[in-house]
């Protein structure tokens, strides 16, 4: 599969403190792994390890703020800044980090449940605010670190310690939401595909605003096998579509098959005969939204009449809209410029005082 976009070639070469280009052990950090054997989060940490050298940015410069859940322990294992920080209210901080200092890279580290339920209000707001920050969204479907219960992103009908006789809960869908939340960056990997996913980690390094990347993530001990028709490599040709701007939509083992639009009706069409060819397809445009959105909604079961559609991954959505962070400078300077510097004592004191006798 051909990669959407690449790292500016002439970027300025970043090396490390001997004078050397960083390499993938610059940032592992010295701290042991403590999550469990075959977890999805060591190939993610390893794909994160990968990227960072080829962003272009110091270490010193680069900041991994978490929230609380297995993936929350992230920060620990990177050779960076980093704050393990409060349940649901990563973006939150992420949020007055990035404000007060704008050369940084920022990155969140948050799970489907840190960042979908008690997390959910401060996930939407820095997708609307548009903050220049990178969102990694870890999606298991469960709540891994107590033990197994459900999750907002959990299908419904799912069995776990919560929900014996299976979750009522209709789904969140991360993409629809951030879509919703007029996110300007949405995208969408997997934990076994390093290679997609080192690309979509550049991708959001790129863009400037807000960029989501869920992650799917198999937690081996209470939801293995969550995604396995999307990782398995014999279901993964019909069940998958990768996303390319500007490239028709197609997929299957021998990438026999392929989506037009009847209006705005997505439909799977059979390319193996002279019924239709790559100029009936829909072409990708990551600039679309409408189309964006109808993208996300390749998640649920079809609806009677309605035809399977598989499930994409890579950018579903980039386009520019202001930093949240530039407005709010903008004012400090405005007001700087009217009233001249501050003296926080003499606001402290006021400008009415008691005498005590």
């Amino acid at each position: 599969m051909a990669i959407q976009t690449k790292i500016t070639e002439h970027l300025e070469q970043v090396t490390n403190g001997n004078g050397e280009d960083y390499s993938s052990k610059d940032f592992s950090s010295d701290q042991d792994v403590r999550w469990c054997p075959g977890c999805g989060d060591y190939t993610i940490l390893k794909q994160v390890q990968k990227t960072m050298p080829e962003i272009g940015v110091p270490k010193e410069d680069i900041v991994f703020i978490s929230g609380i859940g297995c993936a929350a322990r992230f920060p620990y294992y990177m050779d960076t800044f980093g704050m393990h920080s409060i349940h649901g209210r990563a973006p939150a901080i992420s949020t007055g980090l990035k404000v007060t200092r704008q050369d940084l890279s920022v990155w969140i580290i948050t799970g489907d449940g840190d960042s979908l339920s008690i997390g959910a209000n401060h996930f939407v707001q820095i997708l609307r605010r548009n903050v220049d920050v990178n969102l990694l969204l870890f999606n298991n479907q469960i709540y891994g670190l107590t033990k197994g219960q459900y999750s907002p992103t959990s299908p419904e009908g799912s069995s776990t310690k919560s929900t014996p006789h299976g979750s009522v809960d209709h789904p969140f869908n991360p993409l629809s939401l951030s879509m919703g939340a007029d996110g300007t960056f949405v995208a969408r990997t997997m934990d076994r595909d390093p290679r997609h996913m080192q690309e979509m980690l550049k991708r959001s390094h790129e863009h400037k605003g807000t960029s989501m990347l869920e992650i799917y993530q198999n937690c081996i001990v209470f939801n293995d096998g969550a995604f396995e028709l999307f990782t398995d490599r014999k279901t993964r040709p019909r069940e998958a579509i990768y996303l390319e701007d500007g490239e028709p939509l197609i997929f299957g083992k021998d990438d026999d098959k392929g989506i037009r639009l009847d209006g705005l009706k997505p439909e799977v069409v059979s390319l193996e005969d002279d019924s239709y060819s790559k100029e009936d397809l829909w072409i990708h445009d990551e600039t679309d939204k409408t189309k964006a959105y109808l993208l996300s909604q390749f998640f649920d079961a079809p609806k009677p009449g309605e035809t399977h559609m598989p499930r994409p991954f890579g950018v579903l959505y980039a386009v520019d809209r202001p930093l949240y962070e530039k407005g709010v400078q903008h004012q400090i300077d405005q007001a700087l410029e009217r009233k001249g510097k501050g003296d926080l004592n003499a606001l402290l004191r006021g400008n009415e005082t008691w005498e005590i006798k």
